[in-house]
C-alpha cells in the first residue's frame, strides 16, 4: 500500500542503455513519470521512442540502467531475485499484443485462467472460483471449456485480461492490447479494460499507437526520445465517448525535476529559435526569446 498522496507508480531520471559490442543504444534518457493508485492512463509514442522500454520495467521483465522507479512498495531497480519473483507472481498483470503469447494453446480459457494461481500455489478450490468469476467479469463464462484456437481474437484477448487479473495484481500492463483486433473488438476490448478499472479498481497502463485508447482515457502521456514530452487530460467517461460526445481536452508540456521541458520542434522553427534563447517571466507568465 502507498501512503496517502505519494503516487503508486513512480519514476524519477529513468535511463535504459542498451550495450551490443561497441554501440550503446539510450532507450529512455532521464524519463520521469507518475501515476495514482486506480487511475488509468495510456503511453503514446512513435517507434523507438521508449514507449516499449518502459513497459518491460514496469512488469519487471528488464531493469533500468539509472535512476529511481517504485511500484508500490517495490523498488524496482534494488529488487532481490526473491522481490523480482513476488513482483512479477502478485502486482503485476500483463497482456501482449500477440493474443497468442498471452494463452497456452492446449489449455482451456479455464485453466489458463487458473494457471498462475497454479504457480502461486493456491488451493484447488480457490483458484476454480476465481478462474469462473473472472471469466464472468469479461463476459465468457459460457466460453470457458473452449481452448484459443475455438475463441475469436477479442474472445482471446479477454481471457488475457482475465489471466493478467488471476493472481488479484493491483497494476495491470497492457502492450498494445488492441493491435491485432478489428475496430469493432477492440472497442470491446477498451470497454472491458475500462470497466475492471472501475469495477476492481486495477492501476491500467496502456502501450497504443491507438487514437481511440489514447483519447478514451483520463490521461495520456507522449513519449518522445526517451523522455516524457507532453501530457493530454480529458474530462470523459468512456460511455460518453461511445456515445459520440466529446469534451474538452488540454495538452501540457511537462517539465522534470531539472526544469526541462520539450519544446515541438514546428514551434521552435516557426519562431526561428536556435541554439539559445531568452527567458523572461513576467505577470505569471515565462516568455522565450531567440537568442541567435
Amino acid at each position: 500500500m502507498t501512503s496517502a498522496g505519494v503516487p503508486y507508480i513512480e519514476c524519477s531520471g529513468l535511463f535504459k542503455i542498451y550495450k551490443a559490442a561497441d554501440l550503446e543504444v539510450v532507450a529512455l534518457r532521464g524519463l520521469e513519470l507518475t501515476v495514482d493508485k486506480g487511475e488509468i492512463i495510456a503511453i503514446v509514442g512513435a517507434s523507438g521512442s521508449g514507449k516499449s522500454t518502459l513497459l518491460n520495467i514496469l512488469a519487471g521483465y528488464d531493469f533500468p540502467s539509472a535512476g529511481t522507479i517504485h511500484v508500490g512498495d517495490f523498488d524496482l531497480l534494488n529488487m532481490t531475485n526473491k522481490e523480482v519473483v513476488q513482483y512479477r507472481r502478485h502486482e503485476v498483470g500483463f497482456i501482449w499484443q500477440e493474443t497468442s503469447r498471452n494463452l497456452f494453446p492446449y489449455l482451456t480459457a479455464l485453466e489458463n485462467v487458473e494457471l498462475p494461481m497454479v504457480i502461486a500455489n493456491a488451493p484447488a478450490k480457490e483458484r476454480r472460483q476465481r478462474a469462473e468469476e473472472l471469466l464472468e467479469i469479461v463476459g465468457l463464462a459460457d466460453r470457458a471449456d473452449h481452448k484459443p484456437a475455438q475463441l475469436s481474437g477479442g474472445e482471446q484477448q479477454r481471457v488475457a485480461i482475465a489471466v493478467g487479473l488471476s493472481n488479484r495484481p493491483p497494476l495491470l500492463l497492457a502492450d498494445e492490447p488492441t493491435g491485432e483486433l478489428d475496430d469493432q473488438t477492440g472497442t470491446e476490448v477498451l470497454e472491458l479494460l475500462n470497466n475492471v478499472n472501475v469495477e476492481l479498481g486495477t492501476t491500467i497502463v496502456i502501450v497504443t499507437h491507438d487514437p481511440a485508447i489514447a483519447s478514451s482515457v483520463g490521461r495520456a502521456v507522449a513519449i518522445k526520445d526517451g523522455k516524457t514530452s507532453t501530457e493530454t487530460t480529458r474530462e470523459v467517461s468512456f460511455e460518453k465517448k461511445l456515445g459520440g460526445e466529446t469534451s474538452d481536452t488540454e495538452e501540457f508540456l511537462l517539465i522534470d525535476s531539472s526544469g526541462s521541458v520539450q519544446i515541438p520542434r514546428e514551434l521552435l522553427d516557426e519562431l526561428k529559435i536556435g541554439r539559445r534563447v531568452r527567458v523572461d517571466q513576467k505577470d505569471g507568465r515565462v516568455t522565450l526569446e531567440s537568442g541567435d
